[in-house]
């Protein structure tokens, strides 16, 4: 990990050899104080044969220097430094346990799963500002307003998940095990509930983090290495749900059947992390998730699509894909609330509601050929109880009233974009 933190600004990245070809120390923040050297000093491991990417994490907390505009030098990003930085950082985190960097309920009201651990308390420290401008569906799209401008994307990223769990407990993201993230910071029960994590989060608001699938060809290192490079991961909130995503102009629309699926969208489509370049008709997404095998079932799946205009301003659609319970969406689009069968005196839940499986189609009617684009899917799942909950529950102590009792964990797809032109990358 290099912990680049100009004035506070969380610049993280997380550094993935493919082999052994490795240097014989890492890179420090003491060392190189910018991204732009840590990019040179990772040229030159490249030179040595190294083959490597980086990933950056926990933007939420980054002071608006993740998709800064600028360059550290403070002038405007050129089109070396968007293949460069597209060249090394193939995917950026989700979440972790310092929070959810999609979005914030306060900065995207019309989302009604804006309210995902919010981890509002990192406002508190360092001086930190919630902003748009700090999250990943804003980065993610911004991407492509300098794409129009450069021909190069330097935010096409796909989206991976972790921990950052300081106890060293890399996995350790179920609610109902939860024992803390920072040794003896948040390590009772008491700390967890009234404490902080210094400089940081109260602990009320730390997560349990998140995970990374892949799709990648073997369970090998080179493979897992290769299928993160091509962005075919995705991003779980903690259970193993797994997703697929698909997209293409001549898929087809009535699967029953995921093989059959997935076989089609290798063979006339792009898989989740994939380009779509110069289609003249609307593209047609199929996405199937499944459950957690031992977790709760799931609501729905949706795609979110973000784009710019003419005036490259930003703009985004969330459409309900999939759901469970045979319930109607209305004329907007919107559907009922799957319900909830958590017992908060219990801290217990059944399956009674949502589906172990969905799969859907969408096609996009919208689609405008001249313009970029992006999609994702999110799979959201029935509610369960909060760790908070568990804690709450097992100690006899009054829920915490100003942190949500009960969740819906989810899932996360990279994206598949369309580009009217091929970029003009390395």
């Amino acid at each position: 990990e290099w912990s680049g933190a100009p004035k506070g600004a969380n610049l993280h990245r997380n550094i993935l050899f493919r082999d052994m070809v490795v240097p014989d120390s890492p890179v420090s923040y003491i060392d190189i104080s910018r991204e732009e050297g840590l990019w040179d000093w990772m040229t030159q491991q490249e030179k040595n044969g190294s083959t490597l990417l980086a990933i950056p994490h926990n933007s939420n907390a980054s002071k608006l220097n993740m998709f800064n505009p600028n360059d550290s030098t403070g002038e405007p990003i050129t089109k070396e430094y968007a293949q460069t930085r597209s060249h090394f950082e193939r995917l950026i985190e989700m979440m972790q346990i310092k929070g959810n960097s999609e979005v914030h309920r306060k900065l995207w009201p019309a989302d009604e799963f804006a309210d995902f651990e919010n981890a509002d308390s990192v406002t508190k420290y360092s001086k930190r500002v919630l902003d748009k401008r700090n999250f990943v569906r804003w980065g993610s799209i911004e991407g492509l307003k300098h794409y129009e401008k450069l021909g190069v994307n330097p935010y096409k990223y796909g989206y991976n998940g972790g921990t950052d769990n300081h106890n060293g407990a890399m996995g350790d993201v179920a609610e109902d095990n939860y024992t803390g993230s920072h040794g003896v910071a948040d390590k009772t029960v008491t700390l967890r509930r009234t404490g902080v994590i210094p400089q940081w989060i109260d602990g009320k608001d730390v997560t349990t983090g998140s995970l990374t699938g892949v799709w990648a060809t073997k369970n090998t290192r080179s493979a897992i290495w290769d299928a993160m490079y091509n962005r075919e991961t995705y991003v779980t909130s903690g259970p193993r749900i797994q997703v697929r995503l698909f997209a293409g102009e001549h898929l087809t629309t009535d699967h029953q059947d995921v093989k059959a699926m997935v076989k089609e969208g290798y063979k006339k489509g792009v898989p989740m992390g994939g380009t779509i370049t110069g289609a003249k008709s609307a593209p047609i997404f199929n996405v199937w998730a499944v459950k957690d095998n031992i977790g709760a079932n799931l609501d729905r799946i949706q795609i979110i699509k973000g784009w710019v205009d003419e005036q490259g301003q930003q703009h985004e659609k969330i459409i309900n894909v999939s759901w469970s319970d045979k319930r109607q969406v209305n004329e907007q689009g919107n559907l009922a609330k799957v319900g909830n069968t958590v017992d908060l005196a219990t801290a217990k839940y059944t399956n009674s509601i949502g589906s172990t499986m969905l799969m859907g189609s969408f096609t996009d009617e919208e689609f405008n050929p001249d313009l970029p684009a992006l999609y994702y899917a999110r799979v959201i799942e029935i509610p369960t109880p909060r760790w908070s909950t568990y804690d709450a529950v097992r100690e006899n102590l009054p829920l915490l009233t100003d942190i949500a009792a009960t969740i819906q964990e989810r899932a996360w797809s990279s994206p598949i974009w369309f580009m009217p032109v091929a970029e003009q990358v390395h």
